[in-house]
């Protein structure tokens, strides 16, 4: 049996007797659909995972989770819940993709039945495109603005400052003379984001949009440009593009971080962050936020994992692969705590207040307390334009993740039509997201935006993740699926990630799912809360990604013949040309849907056809065989 696997393991040498018959038909080969295409270097294919994961969640949502969670205490659940949760769906959606080299629509050839979870996925990825895209435009404004010797939210004295605004500058001197209430106070940084970059005083609430921010749109429209010419060539022009974009945030990082320890006052930060509150660990919320933290942290459900595998060679290593991004983006994280924090404690020490008074997550740190940070460090324009290019970068990177997964998705559905013409649908697809997400840059666009981060990508997509995993598990089967690996990788996973696929991450996410639905809290932005109509349309936007799952089902029950439940049973199977996409990986089993074979014993045709099969293909066949004696063993125990 080792000796076997051993042989298994060789590289598949490809003769020229197994040829085809489409490629010795002149008329047939020309109605090929237009060859998919892979990464063209050895690297593409991870530094794509690297730059699609570690993204601004890290910079800034973890730091913040960390020390609300239990600070160093919170490292415990984090990596318990990424060995659970995190490790093996990741390792799962590589797997699905690299083994199809399909989409996330088309490769639910595993079980058309299911279908819909992949129409599902397509839509929570492209509501999140539209805003994650204008997240990147407020970052190339900053970007812009940082483009001076004197940052223009560095002090009071503007036309949209009020009579709230106070200096940082005058809080430090006058501490030693009169107190001042700084709750009763708007930082500049704060005016500016408010009432200059979103000019948010111009709309009463969500349902009052406002003017369209031309500066803003045009950033958008710029920011789509760049997203656009990156992907032109899908994963040939993606691929290359990451080895800047995945790269150069960490040399940024690695600088932010070292002027920040050296900062006075750095060290009240860091302590703030990570000094271990370990009562903590004893309330379930702190594991629900690791896990939550995990969950959209690796990307997982959104599809990015599997279209990037999906462009492979079909022995990749995608098994050292998903410990090499996952272990990666939880250090990345880490590191980002220590960069913020550092500069967050000179910041509390310069204004005189507690660091968990300045401490924020979410646009709030990078858009308003970081910016802040920077106008008290000497050459403040240097570090502020640093800062937001790192942004830039991180986000870029999960757009392209983002737009390739939509884009490939909807080729691999229309290959013949759409594959020839890629460049131009992927320009359709950015024309139209670019003009959906015209209503974020209103003056109430901040308001819409906050509606889709809270709604687009939330209980819909754990539904998607939750039902993805048990169809895997439970309808295709981990025997099953364990063997597709073996094929594709020459080893079985492990009791670990067996026992995850089959219980332990399910469980999790299920419980993550009722978290969230039983603490449900309406969203709100600052003091205003969002009236019931936003509600709905924000449930609804999650509920409509959940229904795509049973309408994916009638519509696959409604292609088959017979009873009811035979129309289920045959829904559910894989379809016939389901296994990899090139013939000489289709080795075993999956001989039988080798192109021009027909007949009930396909495997005799292609032999007789080309006079035998590979050593490779052999080799897989014993594989097989002793894989079906193992399992009669096991059924007659």
């Amino acid at each position: 049996m080792k000796k076997v696997r051993q042989q298994h393991l060789r590289k598949p040498v490809t003769p020229d007797l197994l040829v085809s018959p489409s490629s010795q038909d002149g008329d047939l080969g020309s109605e090929c659909p237009e060859d998919r295409g892979n990464w063209t270097g050895r690297l593409d294919f991870l530094l794509s995972c690297i730059g699609y994961c570690v993204g601004l969640g890290n910079v800034w949502r973890f730091p913040y989770r960390a020390y609300t969670n239990g600070g160093g205490a919170f490292l415990v659940p984090y990596f318990i819940m990424l060995a659970i949760c995190g490790i093996p769906i990741f390792f799962m959606e590589l797997s699905l993709g690299q083994f199809s080299s399909l989409g996330p629509l088309a490769v639910w050839k595993i079980s058309p039945l299911f279908k819909g979870i992949g129409m599902g996925t397509i839509l929570i990825v492209s509501l999140v495109a539209i805003y994650y895209n204008m997240i990147i435009a407020y970052v190339l404004f900053y970007l812009f603005a940082s483009l001076t010797s004197d940052l223009p939210w560095q002090h009071c004295g503007n036309w949209w400052n009020t009579d709230l605004c106070l200096d940082h500058h005058v809080i430090k001197g006058g501490n030693t003379t009169f107190p001042v209430n700084i709750t009763n106070t708007v930082s500049p940084s704060e005016e500016y984001w408010s009432r200059y970059v979103l000019h948010i005083q111009g709309s009463s609430g969500i349902g009052d949009p406002g003017r369209i921010r031309w500066n803003l749109c045009l950033c958008l429209l710029l920011s789509w440009t760049i997203v656009y010419l990156c992907i032109l060539k899908g994963v040939k022009s993606s691929g290359k593009v990451v080895y800047f974009t995945a790269t150069f945030p960490y040399l940024i990082l690695v600088m932010l971080l070292i002027r920040g320890v050296t900062l006075e006052g750095a060290w009240k930060g860091i302590r703030f962050y990570l000094t271990p509150q370990f009562d903590h660990l004893l309330s379930s919320k702190v594991w629900i936020e690791a896990a939550l933290q995990i969950f959209y942290s690796l990307g997982v459900g959104f599809g990015g994992l599997l279209t990037f595998a999906s462009y492979n060679t079909f022995h990749q290593n995608i098994y050292r692969d998903t410990f090499i991004v996952t272990l990666g983006n939880a250090i990345t994280s880490i590191l980002a705590g220590f960069a913020i924090f550092s500069v967050l404690g000179y910041m509390s020490q310069e204004l005189g207040v507690p660091v968990n008074q300045v401490a924020k997550a979410g646009p709030g740190l990078a858009f308003v307390v970081y910016p802040q940070a920077m106008t008290m460090l000497p050459l403040s324009p240097f570090w502020s334009f640093l800062f937001f290019f790192m942004l830039l970068t991180l986000g870029l990177d999960s757009q392209f993740a983002f737009m390739e997964t939509i884009v490939t998705a909807v080729t691999d559905e229309f290959p013949y039509y759409l594959r020839p013409k890629k460049a131009s649908f992927s320009a359709v697809i950015c024309i139209a997201l670019f003009l959906m997400g015209l209503i974020l840059t209103t003056e109430g666009g901040m308001y819409w935006l906050v509606l889709l981060d809270d709604y687009s990508a939330g209980f819909g997509l754990m539904v998607v993740v939750i039902t993805t995993c048990l169809v895997v598990t439970r309808v295709y089967g981990i025997k099953r699926f364990c063997r597709d690996i073996h094929m594709m990788l020459g080893f079985k996973p492990g009791p670990y990630f067996r026992a995850c696929w089959m219980v332990l991450s399910p469980a999790t996410m299920m419980a993550l799912l009722v978290y969230n639905i039983v603490k449900y809290q309406p969203s709100e932005y600052g003091s205003y809360r969002f009236p019931t109509w936003a509600e709905v349309l924000g449930i609804l936007m999650g509920v409509l990604s959940c229904l795509m799952i049973p309408l994916g089902m009638v519509v696959a029950v409604l292609r088959e013949e017979g009873t009811l439940w035979e129309r289920v049973q045959q829904a559910s199977r894989p379809a016939m040309d389901w296994g990899p996409s090139l013939e000489e990986n289709r080795t075993g089993m999956y001989v039988a849907s080798l192109a021009g074979s027909q007949s009930p014993k396909p495997l005799m045709v292609h032999m007789r056809k080309y006079g035998g099969i590979t050593s490779y293909e052999n080799t897989a066949i014993e594989v097989d065989r002793e894989m079906e004696e193992e399992d009669e063993e096991e059924s007659m125990m």
